[in-house]
C-alpha cells in the first residue's frame, strides 16, 4: 500500500499554483513571452528557457543573465521548458513498488566493500578535475564526458568477471552527454524495475561559466567518482543481481537539472517501473560546523526510501546519520521524485555545512577528504546490492 507521505509530491501538479515572487514577477514583465502549451517541445534556446524555483509557483521565462544571477544567490530552480509534462503520467497512474525493511545481503557486500579504494578515487578525481572547466555547453564539458565514458567502457571490456553490463551515452541538445551504465537482472520478472545510483558530472564557475577555471571536485566531482568506484567493484567482482541495477552521471544538473529531467522523462514515457534511485551529489567534504556524518536529506525525497537509505547507512558505514533539507530541485533526485519515482539523496553532511568552495576555481581536490568520499561509497555500494539482490513483489 502507498502511504500518504509517499504521493506527497506527486499531488502537487494538482495543486493550486501560488502567485510568483517580486523576483519573479519582474522576470515575467522583462522577458515576458507566451507559455509553452503543457507537453510540448520548444526548440532548443540556451538563453530564454522557463524555469521554476517551487512546486507551489507558476514557471516564469528567463534569460542566461537571470539564471546566473539566481546560481549566484543560490536560488535553485528545475528549468522546465521541455519537461512541462514530466510526472503527469506517473500521476496518473501511481505504482510503487514495496521496499525491504532491513538489511539482509551483509556478507554479498563485505565482498565487495573490500574492493573499495581511496587511492583509486585520488588518481580518478585528480583527472577528473583537470578539464578546466566541465560546463555543459563547453568544450571541456564535452571532452570530460568523453574521458568518463571511457574510463567506464574500459572497465567493461576488461573484466574477466562474468556479467551482463552495458554503456550507453544519453544525448542532449548541448554538448556535454549524460552516461547510463547498466548491470541486467537475472530475473525476467524483474527487469522493468530497476534501482539507479546516481551522480551529475557537469560544473560551473558561477562568475565566467563559459570558460572559467572550474574543477568541480566537490560539486560533483566527488559524487561522479564515488560511484565510479562502486561500478569498479562491482565490474571486477562478477556482480549478478537478480534487478537491474543502473549507474547514471548525469549532464546540466548546473543548468536546472536538465540532463536528470530528460532521463527520468524518457523512462516514465517507455513505462520503467524504476525501484528506488539514490543521488550522490557532494561526497568529499567534511564540514567544521558539526562532526562527520552523513547528511541525509528529508525534503522532496521518498520517505520510505529515505528511512531504508538510513538502515543501510547504520549497517555499511562508519560515521552517524544527520537529518538535513537542500529545498527545492538541489539536486538530480528532484528530477525522478517529480516523475513519481521513489529517490533519495545522500550529502557530505549537514546542508549547512557544505563545501563554501563549489561553483569557484577554488572547488579543487585541496579539499577534499577520500575517506569521506569512501563512507558515501559503501552507502551506494550498500543500496546497489541489497535492492539489487532484492526481489521484492513483481508488479503485473
Amino acid at each position: 500500500m502507498v502511504k500518504l507521505q509517499s504521493l506527497a509530491l506527486l499531488s502537487l501538479a494538482s495543486t493550486a499554483l501560488a502567485a510568483p515572487s517580486w523576483w519573479e514577477q519582474w522576470s515575467l514583465n522583462k522577458h515576458s513571452s507566451p507559455s509553452p502549451i503543457p507537453g510540448s517541445v520548444v526548440a532548443w534556446d540556451a538563453d530564454r528557457r522557463l524555469v521554476q524555483t517551487s512546486a507551489e509557483k507558476a514557471p516564469f521565462w528567463t534569460t542566461e543573465e537571470d539564471r546566473l544571477h539566481m546560481l549566484r544567490k543560490n536560488i535553485k530552480y528545475m528549468d522546465v521548458t521541455n519537461n512541462q509534462d514530466l510526472g503527469q503520467e506517473r500521476v496518473q497512474s501511481v505504482r510503487l513498488n514495496p521496499l525491504p525493511e532491513a538489511a539482509v545481503h551483509q556478507d554479498k557486500v563485505a565482498r565487495y566493500i573490500d574492493q573499495l579504494s581511496t587511492a583509486n578515487m585520488e588518481v580518478a578525481l585528480t583527472k577528473f578535475t583537470s578539464f578546466n572547466t566541465r560546463y555543459y555547453k563547453s568544450e571541456t564539458g564535452h571532452d570530460s564526458a568523453q574521458w568518463l565514458y571511457k574510463q567506464i567502457s574500459d572497465l567493461i571490456e576488461n573484466t574477466e568477471a562474468e556479467s551482463d553490463i552495458s554503456i550507453r551515452k544519453f544525448d542532449h541538445p548541448w554538448k556535454q552527454f549524460s552516461i547510463i551504465a547498466r548491470f541486467e537482472g537475472k530475473s525476467e520478472a524483474l527487469s522493468n524495475q530497476p534501482i539507479i545510483v546516481g551522480a551529475h558530472q557537469d560544473s560551473v564557475n558561477m562568475w565566467l561559466p563559459q570558460w572559467g577555471r572550474s574543477p568541480g571536485a566537490d560539486d560533483d566531482g566527488s559524487g561522479t567518482i564515488t560511484i565510479l568506484e562502486i561500478f569498479r567493484a562491482l565490474v571486477n567482482t562478477g556482480f549478478r543481481p537478480q534487478r537491474p541495477v543502473e549507474f547514471h552521471w548525469y549532464s546540466a544538473e548546473e543548468a536546472g537539472l536538465l540532463g536528470s529531467q530528460a532521463v527520468a522523462q524518457s523512462y516514465e514515457k517507455k513505462g520503467v517501473d524504476v525501484l528506488a534511485m539514490i543521488q550522490n551529489d557532494m561526497t568529499g567534504y567534511v564540514g567544521t560546523k558539526f562532526a562527520e556524518s552523513y547528511g541525509i536529506v528529508t525534503d522532496y525525497v521518498d520517505k520510505e526510501l529515505t528511512d531504508l537509505i538510513q538502515v543501510f547507512a547504520a549497517e555499511y558505514g562508519d560515521i552517524p546519520v544527520r537529518q538535513t533539507k537542500c529545498g527545492y530541485a538541489c539536486s538530480d533526485h528532484a528530477s525522478w521524485a517529480k516523475a513519481g519515482y521513489r529517490s533519495a539523496f545522500a550529502i557530505e553532511g549537514d546542508f549547512s555545512d557544505s563545501s563554501p568552495y563549489i561553483h569557484s576555481s577554488s572547488d579543487d581536490v585541496s579539499h577534499i577528504n577520500f575517506d569521506h568520499m569512501k563512507q558515501f561509497a559503501k552507502l551506494s555500494l550498500g543500496f546497489a546490492v541489497e535492492l539489487g539482490y532484492y526481489k521484492g513483489e513483481a508488479l503485473a
